[in-house]
């Protein structure tokens, strides 16, 4: 792992780095309800859903502290920039308060960057107005190397919250050489979140120690589980086993 951040010290600290994901399309209402009992009781960050579902998610989760979250120009990105808003207002008027908004592949792949960064401009400023968050997703397994750089670099100029690497529907999710790239240049203006792979306690706690201030998970309550364990391990004088010492 890298040094430059010390491990998470408490339970809360690393449980709330987390959006729990309900954004694959075969999932039920039960399914999501059950998501969202899931997300209360462990007090994840966010809950990221479909937009049909935000409307019954917001009751499941009134009263909770976790946050209604949902997605704009999902999952291909290539939406105008009007359908992005008025997804993005829709979206805000129903309760939202993180939007997650995939970033047009096809134009950054043309090189179209001040299509680019007009668009996350518009969808900053409705956000910020509605009091939420913007997450702009890249979709990195389409991307070059100085394409990344350059979209990171957009984010900065648009006052955007975080860069988020993919939306775990591309080939390939959040990689470790994406996540340092994306924090050395997103710096202290744009905070950044992996999607796409973070499966295990272990992944989570690779991801925090790179700098990620969020990740994606479908496996909340293992990641949880097994944390819970590891700090109740560590707090244990005789304890043995587990991942032992974070370092």
């Amino acid at each position: 792992m890298d040094e430059q951040r010390q491990p998470p010290a408490t339970y809360e600290e690393l449980a709330k780095m987390i959006d729990h994901s309900l954004l694959r399309p075969e999932l039920s209402e039960q399914d999501v309800a059950e998501g969202c009992r899931i997300a209360r009781e462990y007090g994840v960050a966010a809950v990221m859903l479909r937009p049909s579902d935000v409307d019954l998610a917001s009751r499941w989760l009134a009263g909770s502290g976790v946050r209604l979250g949902s997605v704009a120009g999902f999952p291909h990105g290539s939406s105008t920039t009007a359908s992005k808003l008025y997804e993005a207002q829709d979206l805000l008027r129903r309760g939202v308060k993180e939007v997650d908004m995939v970033i047009n592949i096809g134009k950054m792949i043309s090189r179209e960057f001040q299509y680019v960064e007009s668009e996350l401009l518009q969808m900053a400023n409705i956000c910020h107005q509605g009091g939420a968050v913007l997450k702009v997703i890249f979709e990195n397994a389409y991307l070059t190397e100085d394409l990344k750089i350059i979209a990171c670099k957009i984010c900065k100029r648009t006052d955007v919250d975080f860069a988020k690497t993919s939306t775990g529907f591309a080939p390939t999710g959040a990689t470790m050489e994406d996540l340092r790239l994306m924090v050395r240049v997103c710096g202290d203006r744009v905070k950044v979140k992996a999607a796409g792979g973070v499966r295990t306690l272990e992944k989570a706690l690779q991801v925090h120690q790179v700098g990620c201030a969020r990740f994606g998970a479908t496996a909340t309550a293992a990641i949880l589980d097994d944390w819970k364990a590891h700090l109740a391990a560590q707090a244990a004088p005789t304890a043995t086993g587990g991942l032992g010492p974070v370092s």
